[in-house]
């Protein structure tokens, strides 16, 4: 006979009621054993003492080896992190949710590892819960890391409160571990995403145009350097474009459209979008066309002041006037003139990068 209460569960549709017992039980101090994509773990409240204590004993871990934690949301990050680098972020956008976990700076001190796991299970209860849950395998020492809920619920029996069966683990392979608090980052643990991919995203880099609304000089500019970098064959910079004000959805102005038609570009199919902190955290270079703009990136992120920067300053163009003004309502030959300014200072820009 069990001691410990088992739910099962379906994992591609959780049950509300079911979310919602586990979330409690959490939120009470209790522990309780979940499904994510990689194996099976144990939560717990970390801002409980008791529950963190009946984990270190089931685990029989040292107290000086803190338990990773599992997030739903990325902006949970800042919370519970400091000085994350840009080669973080640009993990987190690329693996998460995922079997990708970060090492990063303490928000209090010491490190804190970090992951978003890939399973709707998972993140419903940490949804629920709203407290930081501590999630490490669910296994005793020396046992390995359980695929499936048969081998995470053998051991554990009656050392937790609630056991939430959903089959067996979509990946069965643990999470790869990367410390961002060296440089250059490490990895601490191959796991279910491979060491070359990680590193492949993490020496990656990422250039962010920014204008007003995302539908003339911000695609013009976005559209120029992803030419240059095809013709020198470069596939480790990700280009984007945003505008502060921008309608998210609307394609290029159609004076936009024909400045690049003659340059044998298609933006068609560019439809903008507006500049968030995500954005701006993954960008190893932002580029801004007026003062405005980086005002308002500096509001959104002052951590990105070392990234920023006006695109003119890159321009052979004589000019003390380091903004690009805003040619939408203007004449094509306002229009083509703002491209031959973008495009002097990108020619730069990709000859840097």
């Amino acid at each position: 006979m069990s001691l410990t209460k088992v739910i099962k569960i379906n994992p591609a549709s959780p049950q509300e009621e079911s979310i919602h017992q586990a979330a409690k039980i959490l939120t009470d101090g209790g522990l309780v054993i979940i499904p994510t994509e990689t194996v099976y773990g144990i939560a717990a409240n970390t801002l409980n003492t008791k529950a963190v204590e009946r984990l270190y004993q089931i685990k029989n871990r040292p107290k000086d080896k803190p338990f990773s934690i599992l997030i739903a949301q990325e902006h949970q990050v800042q919370e519970l992190a400091r000085q994350v680098p840009v080669a973080a972020y640009k993990l987190m956008h690329k693996f998460w949710p995922g079997p990708l976990t970060l090492i990063l700076k303490s928000a209090s001190q010491g490190k804190v590892g970090l992951r978003m796991p890939d399973n709707l299970i998972a993140l419903a209860i940490i949804t629920q819960s709203a407290v930081p849950l501590a999630c490490p395998s669910a296994n005793t020492t020396d046992a390995p890391a359980p695929v499936n809920f048969a081998q995470a619920i053998k051991d554990l029996d009656g050392l937790v409160d609630l056991a939430i069966d959903a089959g067996a683990a979509k990946l069965g392979v643990e999470s790869t571990i990367v410390d961002l608090t060296v440089e250059p980052p490490q990895i601490v643990r191959s796991g279910a995403i491979k060491d070359q991919e990680i590193m492949a995203a993490v020496k990656s880099k990422a250039v962010l145009f920014v204008c007003t609304g995302n539908s003339c000089r911000s695609v013009m500019a976005e559209a120029y350097l992803k030419k240059l970098l095809q013709k020198q064959g470069r596939t480790d910079i990700e280009v984007s474009s945003a505008g502060v004000m921008a309608l998210a959805g609307m394609g290029a102005s159609e004076e936009t459209r024909g400045v690049l038609a003659q340059e044998g570009i298609d933006v068609s199919e560019h439809r903008a979008q507006r500049v968030t902190q995500e954005l701006v955290d993954r960008s190893d270079i932002i580029l801004v066309m007026e003062k405005v703009h980086e005002d308002r990136i500096l509001q959104l992120a002052p951590e990105a002041k070392n990234r920023l920067f006006l695109l003119k300053e890159f321009a052979r163009i004589s000019d003390s006037n380091l903004n690009i003004p805003d040619p939408a309502g203007g004449s094509l030959e306002f229009y083509q003139d703002t491209f031959l300014t973008i495009k002097d200072a990108v020619e730069r820009i990709s000859k840097i990068l």
